[in-house]
């Protein structure tokens, strides 16, 4: 399917274009940023403290007029673009009609339609059921609750470099230690980490010797008959956008299989069309047990779900699993509005479009800057690793000096990785090639100077 370059936007259409009309920040957001220094908690931190006023396409605009490439996508939130159409319609609709009843008091069309929809775009043909949250850390806890209840295991196994949520389970189960839990213990037992294959930092390990390397660890520290489940992100996401080298999630699944354990893909950002793919398992025919969404469902809205095998998902007994706001009406609208533009424009097919465009420039940058590690990523979630010309040491301060040059120039970027040594690049779907041109045209002139 032919794919159009040019977004289409939500409200008045934003013009696709950087325009820098102040510093960054300007006069306004510093205003604003002492107002916020004033009411909000300092634990509550911004990766740039410009202050949005309207966002569409590949664009944020702030308060002060600037006009900013977007490669962050809050963070792969908003892969249909900010303020679609197709969800800007459903949500004013559904908001006009009722905005909460609670699906556990008196259910609702939303609720079903998305849950059947996400049976039918998740990997495999079996019979599965759904359940609907409020956040991908919400997706991941219950996960582990029906995989606990189905099982009768009490065991998680993580691998390195996750990144899982930041409630109490979901930071033992998180290997990063600084924001996410510093001083935030004691954490939730039962959580057993191994190693995932890093193909910049393995040594030429293939996917099924480091997945080997992983079970061994199970079976000799665990006891793969005390293993509930075992999750992972099948491309890793704030622990750098560590991509698996091929064989190693299939050999997991494997053996999660032969064992009785239930196999979590966390697909909360790297599925929804973000890999090129509906999600990121397809790449190497997974089919997981369970699967955890969020981030890109709903354009924006808060919205998380479980989908899984039917006969793993019933098994939680009535009122298991809920919660006030899961499943709000107005965020299963929005769900729906952004699965249809999903459809409609064959965003899958897009983000492969990204991952040429974004791998060809990118390449070509790695070639002229020496710190550039590695490119690596699937579809439009693609990082470079930065490091010490030659080495694999991690330079964080190197990213970060790249990613605040970014910034001042009026691309915003995120770094991550669990030595803050990684550029990600997450742009909206909709995002048009000449905006990612012409990001990657700032990225190298902040390289070179």
């Amino acid at each position: 399917m032919s794919v159009t370059h040019e977004p289409r936007t939500g409200g008045p259409t934003l013009p696709q274009e950087r325009r820098l009309v102040t510093e960054i920040p300007g006069p306004r957001s510093r205003e604003l940023q002492q107002r916020r220094t004033a009411a909000v908690a300092a634990g509550v931190g911004s990766v740039l403290p410009v202050y949005v006023t309207a966002a569409g396409g590949g664009v944020v605009v702030d308060a002060d007029g600037n006009s900013l490439i977007d490669l962050a996508s809050g963070i792969a939130v908003t892969s249909v673009g900010n303020a679609a159409p197709e969800v800007v319609a459903r949500v004013t609709e559904q908001v006009a009609a009722f905005t909460h009843t609670c699906f556990m008091v008196a259910p609702y069309e939303g609720y079903v339609e998305v849950c059947e929809q996400l049976i039918e775009l998740t990997p495999g043909d079996h019979a599965k059921k759904a359940a609907l949250f409020n956040s991908g850390a919400e997706a991941v806890e219950n996960a582990v609750k029906v995989a606990r209840v189905h099982t009768g295991r009490d065991a998680v196994v993580v691998v390195d470099h996750a990144y899982h949520g930041r409630t109490n389970l979901t930071m033992a189960m998180t290997a990063k230690n600084m924001p996410y839990k510093q001083g935030f213990g004691p954490f939730a037992g039962e959580v057993y980490r191994v190693p995932v294959s890093y193909p910049f930092r393995d040594g030429g390990l293939t996917g099924a010797e480091a997945a080997a390397r992983a079970i061994d660890l199970v079976d000799k520290q665990v006891g793969a008959t005390n293993v509930a489940c075992i999750v992972v992100e099948p491309v890793l996401g704030e622990g750098g956008f560590i991509v698996p080298a091929p064989g190693y999630l299939p050999a997991l699944a494997e053996y999660a299989a032969a064992n009785g354990i239930v196999f979590v893909a966390d697909e909360i950002q790297s599925g929804m069309c973000r890999t090129g793919a509906w999600f990121a398992s397809e790449h190497e025919g997974v089919v997981p047990d369970l699967v955890t969404v969020a981030k890109g469902l709903a354009g924006g809205l808060p919205l998380a779900g479980v989908v899984g095998r039917a006969e793993m998902m019933d098994s939680v007994h009535p009122g298991g699993l809920g919660g006030t706001y899961g499943g709000n009406p107005v965020a299963c609208a929005a769900a729906l509005g952004a699965i249809a533009t999903m459809r409609d424009l064959d965003l899958a097919a897009r983000a492969r479009e990204v991952e040429t465009l974004l791998f060809g420039r990118l390449r070509e940058l790695a070639a002229a800057f020496p710190a550039i590690g590695e490119v690596r990523g699937r579809g439009a979630m693609v990082a470079i690793e930065i490091v010490e010309p030659g080495t694999t040491v991690p330079d964080p301060a190197m990213a970060a000096r790249l990613s605040a040059g970014c910034h001042q120039a009026g691309v915003l970027t995120l770094t991550c990785g669990t030595y803050g040594n990684v550029l990600r690049f997450l742009p909206p779907l909709v995002a048009p090639d000449h905006l990612l041109h012409e990001a990657m045209d700032v990225l190298a002139e902040v390289a070179s100077i």
